[in-house]
């Protein structure tokens, strides 16, 4: 994932900022607990597309 997209990306709902995770191809919003994949990488960024993160499921730093 491209560093300089990164730090201009931000969530769809809350505009906040979002974690990348490598391993799962996903962006991440702690405060909505969404997961927004990247697909061919590009990044996802819909909320019909998210991914709700469960209750249990550890959030990345």
């Amino acid at each position: 994932m491209d560093k300089k997209l990164l730090s201009i990306l931000v969530c769809p709902t809350c505009k906040g900022k979002l974690v990348y995770v490598k391993k799962a191809e996903e962006l991440i919003c702690k405060g909505d607990r969404l997961a927004f994949p990247i697909r061919d990488g590009i990044p996802v960024m819909l909320e019909e597309e998210a991914r709700q993160l469960p209750a249990d499921e550890e959030v990345p730093s």
